[in-house]
């Protein structure tokens, strides 16, 4: 029976078979099968086309790229996805088109293009056309030249024909064509992958690029195949086929079952290694299975048909189905819309959930790139409110209506009227709404990390933790070396998302290792004693040029090649065994990525031992290398033996923690505070509001003129309000949220407490990234300034405590000498001078130990010790005064009609300037006066 098994397959696939459509069967379009940018002829200024050909980023002012096919005849289409809202002009054009940097698609005669930005359409001339696009939007193009017309659509709504009765004859074929300024960036579809919005959706517009019929048909029958020979089982003692659910399929059942797979994944797999087939065919599949509700647990059927696709396919066959699949979910989640109930978001990530639960497979998808998956962990905002669904949510608008005299809001909830507070709290109620709906899409997003954080997997090899470390320091090194370049840095709001998931993930791991092992450190011990027990620390190969993969060296030299920064207690401090760290290799070291230690209060220093550290390449590294088999060794290798074992935390935690660090520095921290804008614009808008009405109110009836521009702008603001607290309530379930908040409150806890170790223990502090300073007071700023006044930083646990740590570490760093960086002391000096204008931070200088206050005191009176300033001073004063060059005339120059040529003398700003020195100097001598009146009284 078996024998004929394959035959008998082929015989199948055959039957019915239709001929796959050709370039030369549909009549109409000219140019290679497989359409793509025309990166060698086609183009004008500097671009950067992916490795696809289909993807492009604008690199000069207005920079212009056409496809390698044209349409000549028929109807036809193909779609964009926006990557970026910029200016941008897409659309079609001829081959006799000639553009520059100042002049793209649709400046020209025979050039078409729609501009999403500026929402107008182009042909030299331009008018109002469509609605404006966002990143993430799709811009379908079609061109029927039967009729001489074009077409665009936004996310499969059209919006009317834009041009008509265009050129069209022998010689005239349009080509898909777009022009974009300056990093803007976009992806074309022009058929490789199955249309977002099909070519049936469009009344018989036909992709540029044919599909692969026959493949698809073939594809169809097979998983449908497939799917029969998994819901049927052998009833050995009636030898007769039985019907079964296909869940409860086991890859350990009947062996017939398996060789009868076998021969049909002998067709199967090829098929699987094109995009096209695989978004089609295999990921609709997937999430029908899925599309029965229940946790993903309650779905085996993923796990069994992962289970057979690395059985039945060769490696590299399933490698390239994986692939395509990742990257066709990644392209579905980031470009779906954005509806009431996220359901598209939630319908993807379910999908993906199941796929990294398959450990073989997530192991290779970790390994295949991380940087992309950073896509999975971003929310974005919706520009448009209403095609957002946000009205169904948020059916009442809410803003404030009572400021204070500097304008801001006054939260006094006793003064509301009876309406005010029911706006109030339905809008309240909307926001909550909101906020439950998008905590389903960050719990899958988290679940999604915890899959990549396991650290236990059961097969052989590395586990998942350390493949994703590995490229998690890969992509921070990307991000940190190319902060000017945009085809490798990571969107900042991205990274925002990524950071709150990465911290929500790190935390419960932790907890976990609580509950297991009641003397681990747990994620609240992070916050209050983390660095009495742990502490990330920098790699002293960061700022010394030589190796220190092998410790094995002579002590002198050891010491001639460290920085002065590491020299203390006396003498040259050789970096000691238990510092030493296998996972850092030569590639990232410049990235202050730090080495993980695990500190207890050390034993004395002695002088340094000679010590050889083994040193693994990032491929040879296992969980028990880094981890350690005892729970004491591993990052640790060469920690001396006199020291008790004792219960320690995940050291690679410690190590993405760091990266976590690292990522807030390079770009979270501003972007936090972009996203206030519309914060401040709702502000804005409620302020010309309540004007505008007063207005109103004040307005003579007779003025009926000014009285109907009044009105007009207060319907103008209500509007605009109406639209804008609603994006706020987005941003602040997505960005602002109390758990937020928390994770930013968290970060800082962990960089002070580090801080305080590192100094406490003394050589470290050199030895510590300068950004854990930047992010404590980054971080300090963004729960002052960016998440009022919808949550409020007085509410956090240990909120004092906190204040006064950071006012004892800015007060005796600021004039630290070990800090050499101008950028970093000019920040603390910036900081602490910020931290004394408030009552609550002022008050949190003052509980710092008296020591430490001194100790400031004494620093900030440094520059006046040796008495320069007095001379100086005088010397200034007495120019001032009028006693020097600058005021050698009868009258002072800005009152004479002809003033002098060196009138431009500092002469306006005198009387300022005098009082200030004359105050500042009466203080010294005050104070001065004082000391001296209460060291007579003492003696």
């Amino acid at each position: 029976m078996f024998q004929d098994l394959g035959a008998h397959l082929e015989k199948l696939l055959a039957e019915d078979n239709v001929t796959e459509d050709s370039r030369d069967q549909i009549e109409g379009c000219l140019g290679p099968s497989t359409v793509v940018l025309d990166h060698s002829s086609g183009f004008e200024g500097l671009l950067f086309v992916d490795d696809d050909l289909l993807g492009v980023i604008g690199h000069s002012n207005f920079s212009s790229i056409r496809a390698t096919t044209c349409a000549y005849k028929g109807k036809w289409v193909y779609e964009v996805l926006i990557s970026s809202q910029g200016l941008m002009q897409i659309g079609w054009c001829t081959l006799n088109c000639r553009f520059n940097q100042e002049e793209g698609v649709g400046d020209t005669p025979d050039s078409y293009a729609y501009d999403g930005n500026r929402v107008r359409k182009w042909n030299v001339t331009t008018t109002n056309y469509g609605k404006s696009w966002a990143a993430g939007d799709i811009v379908s193009c079609l061109i029927d030249l039967d009729e001489g017309t074009i077409t665009f659509c936004l996310n499969g709504q059209s919006l009317g024909v834009a041009f008509s009765n265009i050129k069209a004859g022998p010689g005239i074929a349009y080509f898909p064509a777009i022009s974009l300024s300056f990093k803007e960036s976009v992806a074309f579809n022009f058929g490789s992958r199955p249309l977002r919005y099909p070519y049936y959706f469009y009344a018989c517009y036909l992709p540029l690029q044919s599909p692969p019929t026959t493949d698809l048909i073939n594809a169809n029958r097979l998983l449908g195949y497939l799917k029969t020979v998994l819901s049927t089982s052998i009833d050995t003692q009636e030898e007769k086929l039985v019907e079964r659910d296909s869940g409860t399929w086991q890859i350990q059942g009947d062996p017939t079952i398996l060789v009868t797979l076998a021969h049909i994944f002998n067709h199967f797999a090829p098929l699987m290694c094109k995009v096209y087939l695989v978004e089609d065919v295999l990921m609709n599949f997937l999430l029908s299975i899925l599309e029965g509700g229940g946790s993903v647990e309650e779905h085996p059927l993923i796990q069994q048909l992962l289970d057979l696709f690395w059985l039945l396919m060769e490696d590299h066959e399933v490698s390239e189905c994986l692939k395509q699949l990742m990257m066709s979910l990644l392209r579905a989640y980031r470009f779906s819309p954005i509806i009431p109930d996220l359901g598209f978001q939630i319908h993807y990530l379910r999908l993906t959930t199941a796929i990294l639960r398959h450990e073989k497979s997530r192991k290779y998808l970790i390994t295949f790139d991380v940087l992309r998956s950073v896509v999975f962990f971003y929310i974005k905002t919706p520009l448009r409110v209403k095609e957002a669904g946000l009205e169904e949510l948020i059916p009442t608008t809410w803003w404030p209506t009572r400021f204070d005299k500097e304008g801001k809001d006054e939260r006094d909830t006793r003064e509301e009227t009876a309406e005010e507070r029911l706006r109030r709290r339905a809008y309240e109620r909307g926001c909550h709404r909101l906020k439950k709906r998008i905590e389903v899409v960050e719990e899958l997003q988290v679940q999604i990390l915890r899959l990549m954080l396991n650290n236990k997997d059961k097969g052989t090899g590395e586990a998942s933790r350390y493949i994703f470390l590995n490229k998690f320091r890969k992509f921070l090194q990307e991000n940190a070396s190319n902060r000017g370049n945009p085809t490798v840095l990571c969107p900042p709001e991205y990274m925002v998302c990524f950071i709150h998931r990465l911290i929500t993930a790190i935390r419960s791991y932790w907890d976990e290792g609580k509950r297991k092992s009641p003397g681990s450190i747990s994620s609240e011990g992070t916050q209050h004693d983390l660095a009495a027990k742990a502490n990330i620390i920098i790699d002293p190969a960061e700022i010394q040029a030589s190796s220190m993969d092998d410790l094995d060296e002579d002590e002198e030299t050891g010491a001639a090649q460290r920085p002065s920064g590491a020299v203390a207690m006396g003498g040259a401090l050789a970096r000691p065994s238990w510092l030493s760290s296998p996972t850092l290799g030569r590639a990232n070291r410049f990235l202050s990525t730090a080495a993980v230690s695990l500190m207890t209060p050390r034993r004395p220093l002695a002088p340094p031992e000679k010590v050889k550290v083994r040193t693994l390449a990032v491929e040879q590294r296992t969980e028990e290398d880094i981890e350690g088999s005892h729970g004491n060794d591993g990052l640790l290798l060469g920690r001396p033996l006199e020291e008790p074992d004792q219960p320690i935390t995940e050291k690679s935690l410690l190590e993405i923690l760091d990266g976590v660090v690292m990522m807030y520095n390079l770009s979270v921290h501003q972007q936090l505070g972009k996203m206030v804008v519309v914060s401040d614009d709702v502000h804005e808008y409620a302020v010309a509001l309540k004007d505008t009405e007063e207005k109103i109110a004040r307005c003579p009836s007779r003025r009926l003129d000014i009285l109907e521009e009044l009105q007009k702008s207060q319907k103008v603001f209500a509007e605009k309000l109406n639209h804008l607290s609603r994006r706020l309530a987005w941003i602040n379930a997505t960005i602002y949220s109390k758990e937020k908040m928390l994770d930013v409150y968290w970060l800082l806890r962990v960089c002070l407490r580090t801080i305080e170790h590192s100094d406490s223990t003394g050589s470290l502090f050199a030895f510590m990234p300068e950004f854990y300073l930047n992010v404590a007071m980054n971080s300090y700023s963004a729960l002052k300034n960016y998440f009022s006044p919808s949550n409020c930083m007085e509410e956090l646990p240990g909120y004092e405590e906190t204040l006064t740590q950071l006012a004892a570490i800015l007060a005796k760093h600021f004039a630290d000498l070990r800090i050499v960086g101008t950028d970093i002391k000019d920040s603390l000096m910036q900081a602490l001078a910020s931290y004394v204008c408030y009552p609550q931070s002022l008050r949190a200088v003052e509980k710092i130990p008296e020591d430490q206050r001194m100790a400031m005191m004494r620093n900030l009176l440094a520059p006046y010790e040796q008495r320069p300033w007095a001379q100086t001073n005088w010397i200034l004063v007495r120019l001032w005064r009028g006693c020097g060059f600058g005021y050698r005339y009868t009258r002072l120059p800005h009152l004479l009609k002809t003033k002098p040529e060196d009138a431009n003398l500092p002469s306006l700003q005198s009387d300022q300037l005098e009082w200030s020195l004359s105050f500042f100097i009466n203080i010294l001598l005050f104070l001065s006066a004082m000391c001296i009146r209460q060291r007579n009284f003492h003696i």
